[in-house]
């Protein structure tokens, strides 16, 4: 259910002006969504920014969501995570 509000919210964020981007695990459920962006990554539920106290992955993988939120966006983004 969080990654269809995620979504959501973010398609009502982005009418208002401001960019957004999410981190997902489902991407299935995302798809389905059409959030404006997302970044879809490769971890168990519960763990979209991988294990704890990994910091260097969890930043790869913010930095990679903060990334696509400066793309322009007219159709949905779902963007692999290559990291």
């Amino acid at each position: 259910m969080c990654h269809q509000s995620v979504g959501l919210i973010q398609s009502i964020i982005e009418r208002a002006g401001i960019p957004t981007a999410s981190v997902s695990v489902l991407t299935e459920v995302t798809m389905k969504v059409r959030p404006p962006r997302a970044l879809a990554v490769d971890r168990p539920l519960g763990y979209p920014l991988g294990a704890p106290n990994d910091v260097a992955l969890q930043t790869r993988i913010i930095e990679a969501a903060l990334a696509l939120a400066s793309r322009p966006t007219g159709e949905p983004v779902v963007v692999p995570f290559a990291g």
